[in-house]
């Protein structure tokens, strides 16, 4: 194998590993927002809140049903972080990538 045909291999399995990072930080996205969207009920709320925990329904006091959320959303968002710094580096890669190739087709 050339040294181009590694390139271009490589090129491939980063732009795989880019997609696979983007969904997942997508998916992460839609989570935080989840979490918002709870959030903003259970302020609104005034009465009892209950909370799925497994197959079981809990009654569990507003303080710690917004606690909980809170800090799901902070994990997922550190996460978020995690991925778009890899997007960022991976990105990079891929540029630098491009650039060798296109310098050996020339």
């Amino acid at each position: 194998m050339t040294e181009m045909d590694n390139l271009i291999i490589q090129l491939q399995t980063q732009n795989q590993l880019l997609q696979n990072i983007m969904i997942q930080k997508q998916t992460l996205a839609l989570q935080s927002n989840e979490i918002e969207n709870a959030l903003e009920e259970v302020e609104k709320s005034k009465g009892d809140l209950f909370r799925v925990v497994g197959p079981v329904i809990v009654k569990m006091k507003k303080d710690e049903i917004k606690k909980d959320l809170l800090e799901t959303k902070e994990k997922i968002d550190i996460n978020i972080k995690k991925f778009e710094k890899q997007e960022k580096t991976l990105t990079e890669q891929i540029k630098k990538n491009k650039e060798k190739i296109q310098g050996m087709v020339n």
